[in-house]
């Protein structure tokens, strides 16, 4: 199960992802968004997570010896894996990536979304945050095209690109005035004005601020 961004992000690069399906963390958590309902064919569609629910059809962990994950998935290969918000929850997240990788079928493609900035939350727990570069180095043999990439926030459709500027909310007016943002830029120079005078000085009193922060990236096995 995604969230809102997700959810728009599958759809919108929905031509690139052929069968069978995999999808982890598959759990309605009652907030979450139905990724399954975009791939209503009669393709196999498998949802797996750590605990039994809705959205589940198997119970598996991905961090287990490989031949015992082969077994419970019959030896499925899949075109297509979908990964949100799992990986900082994992442990074992180079084990997990590796397993992820063996069960792609060749040219199949991982679909992941991981924060990059966000707050504590624990299913049980939460251990990680990820750069993609960080998801890079998890999944060596994917080939990640980074212009497909998006980086989002909590609001729904608020995407930025996955540049140098990643998760920033930026206080300096030269950095939109060169990038040709000139009301944000304006807007900004106000918000450092005001905070000189005490007003705001919690938020415009820093260089940059980090808002939560998911980065959703494309790897594809060659």
């Amino acid at each position: 199960m995604g969230d809102k961004n997700q959810l728009w992000y599958v759809q919108n690069h929905i031509e690139e992802f052929d069968g069978p399906y995999l999808e982890i963390g598959s759990k309605n958590y009652g907030s979450t968004q139905n990724v399954r309902s975009l791939f209503p064919s009669k393709e196999t569609y498998i949802g797996i997570d750590m605990s039994e629910g809705d959205g589940v059809d198997l119970v598996l962990d991905l961090t287990d010896n490989f031949n015992e994950i082969n077994k419970q998935l019959n030896g499925e290969r899949f075109g297509t894996i979908f990964c949100f918000s799992v990986m900082e929850h994992c442990e074992q997240p180079f084990k997990m990536a590796e397993n992820l990788t063996r069960l792609l079928k060749t040219n199949g493609k991982l679909c992941i979304s991981v924060p990059f900035s966000w707050k504590f939350h624990g299913y049980p727990s939460d251990y990680w945050r990820f750069t993609h570069e960080g998801i890079k180095k998890l999944f060596p043999k994917l080939y990640f095209d980074l212009k497909k990439g998006l980086v989002s926030t909590a609001r729904f459709k608020d995407f930025y690109p996955l540049d140098e500027d990643l998760g920033k909310i930026s206080f300096s007016c030269k950095n939109y005035w060169v990038k040709g943002h000139y009301l944000r830029g304006v807007t900004v120079k106000a918000l450092r004005l005001i905070s000189k005078l005490g007003l705001f000085k919690w938020i415009a009193g820093y260089r940059y601020v980090m808002p939560p922060t998911l980065i959703t990236m494309i790897g594809v096995l060659k």
